[in-house]
């Protein structure tokens, strides 16, 4: 049952969000930012519950009309946009959804609220059409923009909005959560909370996961055996990368922290606070060859390749250069 207490780790937004409805100060639009999974569709949910919710008392209250519409996505004035092209999301998507809609009044609450995914995906037209939107909404609207990257919309569309940026949630929560709320072993805990790097939505997707296992032995075995690899086998295990359905940033998250974990080896001489203790073999063996920049210059390489691949650079070219560096860098 969604409500502001089951926001993990986002104090400061849910404590923004609350007051503002507290004291009725809804803005007109707002910008929740932060990496894809990491809980901003849940907290524009509850948000937009609270919003319309009927009850006097705490908001939302769960039982009334409004937020048992919510509930089973139901409401009528509590709006996700949808877009036919996957990529983007184009001009007559917001001229349809948003700015044919927002002049009728609310079917039967005090706002009509529009939640747009992935709002980075709106090309200029759209942005500039909703711009139109966000500088003369009514008394009623309210527009929600889930953003992964901020950096893709307009200074403009900034600027109309409050921008409330996602905070990684810190580990003994994610772990709490975890344990307490899925029933996940304290091992696997462990293991998901290092990965998802303070991504709750990420930790909760792999600790249910089948595949992240399987996915997590074929990523050390190639760190493993990556320095003795010509340029063909480095090709072919691209190839073999791209067959997997787990997303890619998350696969790269499992190299960084291998290396993270060498990183800590060779600083500490320590095992207890390793994800991979079982590979200390190896992890041992890297530790003793890598020095520290070239350990660095390996984990700033990960990040690069996320970034790249991110802005659509060329997957093949931007993995090879990946596995180069790290072929050059680090290993056995």
């Amino acid at each position: 049952m969604p409500g502001f207490q089951d926001i993990i780790g986002q104090d400061q937004i849910k404590e923004h969000l609350q007051n503002a409805i507290k004291l009725q100060k809804v803005s007109h639009a707002y910008i929740l930012h932060g990496e894809r999974a990491s809980g901003k569709e849940f907290i524009a949910t509850v948000f937009s519950m609270a919003l319309n919710c009927e009850s006097k008392e705490e908001k939302p209250c769960l039982t009334c009309h409004s937020c048992k519409q919510a509930m089973t996505l139901n409401q009528p004035d509590i709006i996700r946009i949808t877009h036919e092209k996957p990529a983007s999301i184009g001009v007559d998507d917001i001229r349809s959804q948003i700015n044919g809609d927002m002049g009728i009044k609310p079917y039967s609450s005090p706002y009509k609220i529009y939640i747009i995914q992935e709002a980075e995906k709106m090309t200029v037209q759209a942005q500039n059409a909703l711009l139109k939107t966000l500088e003369e909404p009514p008394a009623y609207g309210v527009i929600l923009l889930l953003v992964n990257n901020i950096n893709s919309l307009l200074p403009t569309i900034l600027s109309r909005c409050v921008v409330l940026d996602m905070k990684p949630v810190k580990d003994s929560l994610v772990m709490k959560y975890l344990m307490e709320e899925m029933q996940i072993p304290d091992y696997k805990a462990k293991v998901c909370t290092a990965f998802a790097r303070g991504n709750i939505g990420k930790a909760k997707a792999l600790a249910s996961s089948d595949e992240f296992d399987h996915i997590r032995e074929e990523a050390v075995n190639l760190l493993k055996y990556v320095t003795d690899m010509e340029i063909s086998d480095i090709v072919f295990a691209i190839k073999k990368i791209q067959e997997y359905k787990f997303d890619i940033s998350d696969y790269l998250d499992i190299l960084a922290v291998w290396y993270r974990d060498v990183l800590l080896f060779k600083a500490t001489n320590d095992v207890n606070h390793l994800i991979f203790k079982e590979e200390i073999q190896y992890i041992r063996k890297v530790a003793d060859r890598c020095t520290y920049e070239g350990i660095e210059v390996i984990i700033q390489a990960l990040q690069k390749a996320k970034n790249r691949l991110q802005a659509n650079v060329n997957f093949d070219l931007t993995m090879e250069l990946l596995l180069v560096t790290i072929k050059e860098d680090g290993g056995l």
